[in-house]
């Protein structure tokens, strides 16, 4: 025989795995030290200039 469920209870329960799953991921994103964030920024800018640093002009038509 098929179970019986409450569908206000499997809603509410459908809502509150949503919400979990959302602070999971924003906790992931700001939770990182801001020592570390400040590094992986550098090293982003850093590999930026040089790329641009090794990109080779080409001339204006």
């Amino acid at each position: 025989m098929t179970r019986i469920i409450n569908l206000r209870q499997a809603r509410k329960a459908r809502d509150r795995d949503a919400k979990r799953a959302k602070g999971d991921v924003n906790a992931a994103l700001a939770g990182e030290a801001k020592p570390l964030r400040d590094a992986r920024q550098a090293e982003r800018d850093r590999a930026a200039r040089v790329l641009d640093a090794h990109r080779r002009d080409t001339p204006d038509e």
